[in-house]
């Protein structure tokens, strides 16, 4: 048996200084990808920079560790398990994430193997260059990993696929060699030694010797080869290139260390027709005509991606481009350019083309600038819509990337959509028509282990469906485990790539099993490898239910993006650590329950590491929107704490934050000893208690106040007109520590002609909830959900200030206590009576312009917060900005615990730090903990838009109040 444990000292010993890890979470996390495939690696490393990845090939070709196999691993977003299986994983996207060189004057770039796509095209935007292969995984893909499957996606027809942009790379082999590839001229390769003459001269005889049977055997399509691309390693001049036999090679020849690559100049403009059509088939049928248009990429969506689609976050963005709701398919035509008038000349012509006679279209929308790369967002979550399934059978993928030529892909979906009729499957269909490549995923309940043959079954009726119609089952997404068809799709050639990876590995120790084996061991077989759902089905169904957010993680790992815009998971971009990611702790969760965890029974070291990855989870709910398929890790949290916290103490913070709503009332009463608790007097007890910076008291008696504003709270016996009334449901935050902004609101509903009253105050729970305490959440959310539930029922309008706390009335209590409770946020109210804010406005006030930083929550929730907000401050005349921003880094009490401050200020310095350096005017934020966070990492004040909004109002309304 390999002795892991032992490489690992000893790759210590000899100056490793990466990460290195046995431990069972750092193992399972990386046990998947997007693939229906989980196994395990036997130890993680994640190397810092070259010489790292030199001492573990080095350590590879000595005699003691020849049994050691590595699993090279970039985004893990391969869909067929290429960096899956037992070994050692090589994880290069933590630390080798730089980009070392950037040559403006000649188009190129050198790279480290784990930057992101989407991060690399960052960085070059202010040269007016890209990266150009697109592929919907962009915001988490390595450049490292796309090298390695020879990546492509949308628009290849134009731009090709990553092998076209590949200059040269820097790639170590086992054994502690340094191949610099490069093109060798045929004359001069006599002259190479070691092992790069022998690669170099084996790539030369086969692509002497075997020119014709090479010329024959594949078709002439656009995705025709991935992995050993024997068509292309010879180059047009008659050199010989290893850069083209790596590429696309799955970790199985050698690590990418570095690499030079092409970059292309960003077209200035784009615009896209939008065609809509009664059948998926008849926009296959036109797919043609629309490609001969000149288009830079036609694809296509089927109606069940549509729909999906709609219900997601990125919908609010698209939705005026797709008013077609009965629209069985699209077909989405994008044309770029670097003059506009060119792109609408060319747009007009393909009006006219698509107004003649069709059968099967309906219509068509017109998008250009950046709408189309809206549109073009919406489609690359594609693959993740698709997980977004009620019910135990989902979307799998492993037939879902065969490449036909384009004329022939109409007919082929037909007899492939008659396979997947037969057996009885449900499936949803987007892709690339343009090139000849559809994504096909037939749903399945792999926990049921009746339906493990259909793998099978399909997969084999679909192999060869592609080869009778001239195409592959691999058009896109590498081979991986689907290895075992490669002896017969490359028939006499299969001996060559048993040459070459002889060449590249003799001892089999990179990523063995895949592609080719240098010594006819057997590869692996679409059902010779464990599968996800043989894992989840050990779990019981109750629990697979329970815990639903977790068990549903389809592994596509939207999460691991890293774009400071991006609200997604922030602990994860903060860490880099994929246990802090939702993908990762849906894992731990999943194992845990598969252990028994819930009963106690799983493993003690494990269960911890499993606790401490849900720790750093902020509750911010980001992934419950954000995620295609919706996982939702602060629910499935609040379970696994309430279950480890009935065998485990809790800290005393913990029990400190859970009085919190409580005892604040009593707190506001005994406000000169509560501030000396809170500030400077009691920092040894906060300190003891495990918390920081928490929030002072006013010096002045809210109270007090209320009552000299004529703020009143409604009582039973109190009957307001409900139609001249708002009541402000009063949250912890607000109620106890800003009452002025209560005040502003009161205001701001009286200016427009409304009587503000306050509900009583009671205890919403969110904290409880935050900290797995289910059944004291239960209960205040039901006595919470009565008292507001009777004030709703009498017609009153509810309006809550916090959206922490107000969008729990309608999320979390719909979960705990069936009941939605329709408590407003403040500008949907407002929105609702526009009108009078303009009749309150002052027609003098000069333009002003302002910033607004939405709560991260409420951006999730409420996509459309933001532009609700600039709605109503345009009625004031105030321009008001609203970044992209994520998590601040405080989400409510988080930030407040000592074991977190670090963290938090990482997570602030990651986003917030430089929108506010860049925010114009007056700086607003929605949510109590932003402001608290502001003041504590900048030093600045952040007001509520709301005080903002008082302010601008007329001065005798906001006189009635003040």
């Amino acid at each position: 048996m390999a002795d892991y444990q032992g490489f690992l000292a000893a790759l210590k010993q000899h100056g490793f200084t990466g990460d290195v890890s046995l431990a069972a979470s750092d193992r399972m996390v990386l046990a998947t990808d997007n693939s229906i495939y989980q196994t395990p690696p036997d130890a993680v490393v994640h190397p810092r920079e070259t010489a790292d990845l030199l001492v573990i090939a080095r350590l590879l070709g000595q005699p003691e560790f020849a049994d050691i196999v590595v699993r090279p691993r970039g985004g893990g977003t391969g869909t067929n398990g290429q960096s899956l299986g037992h070994g050692l994983v090589v994880d290069c996207s933590r630390h080798m994430t730089g980009i070392l060189e950037i040559n403006v004057a000649e188009k190129w770039a050198r790279v480290q193997p784990g930057v992101i796509k989407d991060r690399l095209n960052a960085a070059l935007q202010e040269h007016g260059l890209f990266f150009a292969p697109e592929l919907s995984t962009s915001s988490r893909a390595t450049i490292g990993g796309m090298i390695s499957t020879d990546a492509c996606g949308q628009g290849s027809c134009l731009y090709g696929k990553t092998s076209d942009h590949v200059l040269g790379l820097t790639a170590v082999l086992a054994g502690g060699d340094v191949l610099q590839t490069r093109p060798h001229r045929p004359e001069t390769i006599e002259t190479l030694d070691g092992r790069e003459g022998a690669i170099v001269r084996t790539l030369l005889s086969i692509a002497t010797e075997d020119a014709e049977l090479i010329a024959a055997r594949f078709p002439k399509m656009n995705r025709s080869l991935t992995g050993y691309d024997l068509a292309h390693m010879r180059r047009a001049d008659g050199s010989i290139d290893p850069t083209a036999v790596i590429c696309g090679s799955e970790g199985t020849l050698a690590f990418i260390a570095e690499a030079k690559i092409n970059l292309v100049s960003i077209p200035k403009h784009s615009g896209q027709v939008n065609v809509f059509y009664d059948d998926f088939q008849a926009a296959l049928r036109d797919a043609r005509t629309l490609a001969a248009l000149g288009a830079a990429a036609v694809e296509t969506i089927d109606s069940r991606v549509l729909g999906l689609a709609r219900a997601d976050i990125i919908w609010n963005d698209v939705a005026p481009f797709f008013p077609d709701e009965e629209a069985q398919g699209v077909n989405l035509v994008e044309f770029t350019g670097d003059d506009m008038d060119e792109i609408e000349a060319v747009l007009a012509r393909v009006v006219d083309v698509i107004g003649k006679p069709f059968p099967g279209r309906r219509g068509h929308s017109l998008a250009r600038g950046a709408d189309v790369g809206r549109i073009t967002e919406m489609r690359k979550k594609a693959v993740g819509l698709l997980g977004r399934t009620q019910g135990p059978k989902r979307p799998m993928p492993f037939v879902e990337d065969c490449a036909v030529p384009p004329e022939e892909l109409e007919p082929f979906i037909a007899e492939f959509r008659a396979i997947l009729d037969a057996e009885g499957l449900t499936y949803g269909m987007f892709g690339h028509v343009d090139a000849g490549v559809l994504h096909v995923r037939p749903a399945l309940d792999l926990t049921d282990e009746a339906q493990e043959p259909l793998i099978r079954r399909v997969t084999e009726k679909v192999e060869a469906l592609a080869r009778a119609h001239g195409g592959l089952l691999w058009g896109e997404h590498g081979k991986g485990v689907r290895s075992e068809f490669v002896p017969a799709v490359f028939g006499p050639l299969y001996p060559r790539l048993e040459q070459i990876k002889r060449a590249f590995d003799p001892n089999n120790q990179m990523n063995p099993g895949k592609i080719a084996a240098p010594d006819g061991t057997p590869l692996m077989k679409i059902d010779g490898v464990p599968l996800r759902g043989q894992a989840d089905r050990q779990i019981p169904k109750p629990l697979r239910d329970d815990y639903t957010g977790a068990v549903s993680c389809n592994g596509n790992g939207a999460c691991f993006a890293q774009s400071p815009e991006d609200v997604m998971c922030p602990s994860y971009k903060a860490t880099g650590d994929r246990r802090h990611s939702p993908k990762g702790r849906s894992a731990l969760v999943r194992e845990w329950l598969r252990q028994g965890g819930p009963q106690g029974k799983a493993e003690a070291g494990f269960e911890r590491e499993v606790k401490e990855a849900l720790d750093g989870c902020l509750s911010c709910r980001a992934c419950a929107r954000a995620c295609p398929v919706q996982v939702d890790v602060p629910a499935f949290r609040a379970k696994f704490l309430e279950s480890w916290h009935t065998r485990h103490g809790r800290p005393l913070a913990d029990h400190a934050l859970n009085l919190l709503e409580p005892l604040l009332p009593l707190a506001e009463r005994l406000r000169p000893f509560a501030n000396l608790m809170l500030g400077k007097p009691g920092a040894a007890l906060l300190k003891a208690l495990g918390l920081h910076h928490l929030p002072l008291l006013p010096a002045t008696d809210a109270r007090q106040r209320f009552r000299q504003a004529g703020l009143r709270t409604l009582g039973a016996a109190d009957h307001p007109d409900p139609t001249q009334t708002v009541v402000i449901v009063p949250d912890a935050f607000t109620r106890f520590f800003e009452p002025d902004l209560i005040l502003d609101f009161a205001a701001v509903a009286r200016a427009i002609g409304f009587e503000p009253w306050l509900a009583p105050y009671r205890p919403s729970g969110k904290p409880l909830h935050v900290l797995g305490r289910l059944a004291a959440f239960r209960r205040t959310a039901l006595i919470q959900a009565e008292n507001l539930g009777s004030i709703a029922a009498r017609s009153y309008s509810l309006v809550g200030i916090e959206p922490a706390v107000t969008l729990t009335y309608g999320e979390e209590y719909l979960e705990a206590v069936d009941r939605e409770v329709p408590v407003m946020l403040a500008q949907d109210w407002l929105a609702r009576h526009i009108d009078r804010l303009d009749d309150a406005a002052s027609a003098t006030a000069p333009p002003g312009s302002a910033t607004l930083f939405l709560h991260c929550t409420e951006r999730t929730l409420r996509p459309d917060a933001g532009a609700i907000w600039i709605r109503l401050f345009a009625r004031l005349n105030i321009a008001l900005s609203v970044p992209k921003v994520g998590c601040c880094g405080m989400a409510g009490t988080w930030g407040h615990e000592t074991r977190n401050e670090a963290t938090s200020a990482r997570i602030f310095d990651q986003s917030w730090r430089a929108a506010l350096a860049d925010a114009k005017g007056p700086i607003t934020a929605t949510g109590f903990s932003c402001r608290c966070q502001t003041a504590i990492r900048s030093n600045r004040t952040a007001a509520h838009p709301l005080s903002l909004m008082r302010t601008a109002l007329t001065a005798k309304a906001v006189d009635s109040i003040a």
